[in-house]
């Protein structure tokens, strides 16, 4: 909107200035400008959401002082008080707006509806205050619910005698909080679920890898100690990654090195019966992805798709740039699947991880951006994902 009246503007101006008509240009640019939002009640509707917007994103990390103090300001705007304050269920969080020196009295007046679960209304003749030019002269005090456990309240500081209008205000914006707050549990219920899914996923890796990978080791010992030195280095190395304790996300390059070792491990135990293709884009290296996304996929190629097939058996690792989004594959050569029997249990045959993996790319990105198998006995098995290069909240640790 304020590029469409910055060029009809300059376009009357040069008009003006030729015509020495300057004063209507001011004219019509300002009845341009009260044009834009139509009426009176477009611009407070506009406002309102504006105010809503800006203060959602604090209280989605849950009721806490800092994010109390930075959702104040919105929410004071949204009830067009002089001052607003909240609370949690011990003490006072925030306080926007001149009066804060009744902070003590508003908490005292907290206690009801954090007891009772109902709105109280404090009265001026309860607020007491030498100073004239005040402007606290009564509030009203609603309790903050989240799954009906009260969290804290909202306070709506007015300059006049409370009124049934302020009540339903200060009701219906202390249930906009609550529901932005049920929404950050939900969020770090998620997060909290997508670490324990993470710990699921390295117990089941574990004890495969951990027993070949020993045994393997031990094999040359005896025959070849250098070698032998050199793939438990490998093993110490791919084992500190796996069992790593913080979080989420790591590049596509680290995964792809942890990968590497597993592979190493699994080379040295299969022999030339293993054979590895890798197709990497180096623009996509820096990329994103959930922890432990793809190696769980490499595990099952070898396990399932090449140590039951007689011969040579090939993995092949593929990372494209695709735009705004990186495309990884992993495929085998191997037996491959009955592909009912993979829908119906998306952990079907032993295939370790796949409904983990699955589950957590949809969480953190988007139902768009789930696994893909392709897969049929005697036909070997690709699973393909998608990941966006760039996405909120989303970064490598």
């Amino acid at each position: 909107m304020g590029s469409d009246h910055a060029g009809v503007g300059t376009a009357w101006l040069v008009g003006g200035l030729l015509l020495g008509g300057a004063p209507s240009v001011w004219a019509v640019g300002r009845a341009r400008q009260r044009r834009g939002f139509g009426t009176s009640a477009e611009r407070v509707t506009f406002e309102t959401l504006h105010a809503a917007s800006m203060a959602a994103p604090p209280l989605r990390l849950g009721l806490t002082e800092t994010s109390a103090g930075k959702s104040a300001r919105h929410l004071r705007g949204l009830l067009g008080t002089p001052a607003i304050a909240l609370t949690d269920t011990d003490r006072a969080l925030a306080w926007e707006g001149p009066g804060d020196h009744h902070a003590a009295q508003l908490w005292t007046a907290a206690a009801r509806p954090l007891e009772s679960g109902r709105p109280v209304v404090v009265r001026p003749e309860e607020v007491l205050c030498p100073d004239p030019e005040c402007l606290v002269r009564g509030a009203v005090v609603v309790p903050i619910a989240v799954d009906h456990r009260i969290v804290g309240t909202l306070a709506a500081i007015t300059s006049t005698e409370p009124g049934a209008g302020l009540v339903q205000a200060a009701l219906e914006t202390a249930r906009w909080v609550s529901t932005q707050l049920e929404l950050a549990e939900l969020d770090q219920s998620r997060a909290r679920l997508v670490r324990a899914e993470v710990r699921a996923l390295r117990a089941q890796i574990s004890p495969h890898f951990v027993y070949n990978a020993l045994t393997t080791i031990a094999s040359f010992v005896r025959t070849d100690p250098e070698r032998a030195r050199e793939l438990l280095l490998e093993f110490a190395e791919f084992t500190r990654y796996s069992f790593r304790s913080h979080g989420e996300f790591t590049t596509l390059a680290e995964e792809l090195r942890s990968i590497d070792r597993y592979l190493t491990l699994e080379r040295a135990r299969f022999g030339d019966r293993l054979e590895v293709r890798l197709q990497i884009a180096p623009e996509v290296l820096p990329v994103a992805v959930p922890f432990l996304a793809l190696q769980p996929l490499v595990e099952n190629a070898v396990r399932h798709g090449l140590a039951r097939k007689t011969g040579v058996g090939t993995v092949s690792i593929v990372a494209e740039d695709a735009g705004a989004a990186c495309l990884i594959s992993v495929e085998d050569d191997g037996v491959g699947m009955d592909p009912e029997v993979l829908r119906r249990r998306p952990e079907g045959g032993g295939h370790i991880g796949l409904g983990n993996i699955d589950d957590r790319l949809r969480s953190v990105f988007g139902d768009e951006f789930g696994l893909v198998v392709e897969t049929a006995p005697g036909a070997g098995t690709k699973v393909s994902m998608r990941v966006p290069k760039f996405h909120a909240g989303v970064r490598a640790s």
